[in-house]
């Protein structure tokens, strides 16, 4: 359907003018509306897209702690201060999705976790879950075995 212009001479012969206690004000005739552009068609409801597949695989998982004031580098160029949601990975879990920036969950702790260090490379099926200065939470955490789930 073409949008109808209308030019200033069209647009004056549909306005009325009217004296009203001195004061001239505009009202505009029942065919001025033809002015507003219709309301779009209803368009079909957007599809909700299929979830992303989840992945999670089973690992040793242990914690460590900033051991400096001024914070702690990563192997991925991190600075880490207290309070951040980091873990180091070994290098074998790269190859599977689990890579820099990939958030996850970790069964039996809450909330997700950023990865953002790397393990050496003698550590197979491992993350180190970073605790900040809380020394007394990572060895409460100690090493166990645990489930993580990430998406792609």
């Amino acid at each position: 359907m073409a949008e109808r212009v209308l030019d200033v001479r069209t647009l004056a012969r549909r306005v009325t003018l009217v004296h009203w206690g001195g004061l001239i004000a505009a009202t505009a005739l029942l065919s001025a509306c033809s002015l507003v552009r219709p309301a779009p068609a209803p368009r079909e409801p957007i599809p909700t897209p299929l979830p992303l597949p989840q992945h999670s695989i089973e690992v040793t998982a242990t914690a460590y702690n900033q051991t400096t004031g001024d914070g702690t580098l990563t192997a991925f160029g991190l600075r880490l201060h207290p309070g951040m949601r980091i873990v180091a990975i070994s290098r074998d879990l790269e190859t599977q999705g689990l890579h820099h920036g990939v958030r996850i969950t970790i069964d039996g702790i809450e909330g997700e976790w950023e990865i953002g260090d790397r393990l050496s490379d003698e550590w197979r099926q491992r993350i180190d879950i970073f605790m900040g200065n809380d020394v007394e939470a990572a060895r409460t955490w100690g090493k166990r075995r645990v489930r993580i789930r990430w998406t792609e």
